[in-house]
């Protein structure tokens, strides 16, 4: 392939699984399977969470954004991702790059974020039960919501505005979507500079977020060890499992590809990492947070009946 250097008008090559074409109609109908898994299973989380008004607790509120974020997420890579398993080639535009760099970027750091308010919110209903909903009201929900996405938008255009000014060397981006490791590889230097970037922003959006999380339950764990009663695990088990699965899921494999070394690092396994964490995850978190949880099982079961009942009541017109 050619790699001369590109104009702001050219298209790149997002190379994906090209190099194992026997893999691609199988990678290709998993993505599409987990996708639709993704759409479905987090606006089923959306709507009971909206409908519901037994739901209309922060947890469910921050869970609600959690989905939407999730379903962003996936619909930034996966559409033209199938477009180049299945099509001739493997181009993206200029623009559709920049879009896709920003907006993965943008929906990543938000999630991580969002997933240490979620942490203080399980610490504010083990540990402070009784001044719970004072401390998480509906205006201070919001207002920490608005702050994650907030610092994921300046996060994405400040690394969107360095990472398009570097000169490349290159068009071809060797993975498949346009994601910061392997884009900032066609940089014509990949300097001490990159890599201190990638770094920082690693430890702002990945490390602080994830000590913030592990200090939190921490202190749940400390008060639930306290309490003689034998539920007391149970109780945090119950309240807590499913974001600690979602957590370790999510940041296990993002960390592993943004901060681990790079002369260590083997594309393959980072591809398919990458495609673990963008794509089988977010149709994942919405079953996790269901396996342990009542409320929602019922509030599920409720939306179902009352779909039927509206499918039925059409029929009969």
């Amino acid at each position: 392939m050619d790699t001369s250097n590109t104009s702001s008008g050219d298209q790149f090559i997002l190379l994906g699984f090209s190099d194992q074409p026997q893999l691609e109609p199988i990678i290709s109908v998993t993505v599409l399977f987990f996708y639709v898994m993704t759409l479905l299973n987090n606006t089923a989380i959306i709507l009971v969470s909206f409908l519901d008004s037994r739901l209309h607790t922060p947890m469910y509120f921050f869970l609600s954004n959690l989905s939407f974020l999730d379903i962003c997420y996936t619909t930034s890579i996966v559409p033209q991702m199938l477009i180049n398993l299945w099509g001739p080639n493997k181009l993206i535009t200029y623009v559709g790059c920049i879009l896709q760099f920003f907006f993965a970027f943008d929906f990543g750091a938000t999630e991580c974020l969002l997933l240490a308010l979620m942490a203080y919110d399980r610490y504010a209903a083990v540990c402070q039960p009784l001044h719970y909903m004072v401390i998480m009201n509906p205006q201070v929900c919001k207002k920490m919501v608005a702050a994650s996405w907030l610092t994921g938008l300046c996060g994405a255009l400040s690394m969107c505005s360095f990472a398009f000014t570097l000169p490349l060397c290159g068009h071809i981006v060797d993975n498949f979507f346009c994601e910061m490791p392997a884009f900032l590889k066609i940089a014509c230097e990949y300097t001490k500079v990159v890599d201190v970037t990638i770094y920082t922003l690693g430890v702002i959006y990945l490390l602080l977020p994830l000590l913030f999380i592990l200090i939190s339950y921490g202190i749940i764990t400390q008060a639930v060890t306290k309490i003689k009663s034998g539920g007391g695990l149970k109780k945090m088990l119950n309240t807590c499992g499913s974001h600690l699965t979602v957590v370790s899921l999510f940041y296990g494999s993002a960390i592993y590809m943004y901060l681990q070394p790079k002369k260590g690092s083997t594309y393959q396994v980072d591809k398919f990492l990458t495609l673990f964490y963008t794509i089988i995850t977010p149709s994942l978190n919405p079953l996790i947070y269901t396996l342990r949880n009542k409320d929602v099982k019922r509030a599920l079961k409720w939306l179902w009946v009352q779909s039927l009942a509206s499918i039925s009541g059409i029929s009969r017109i």
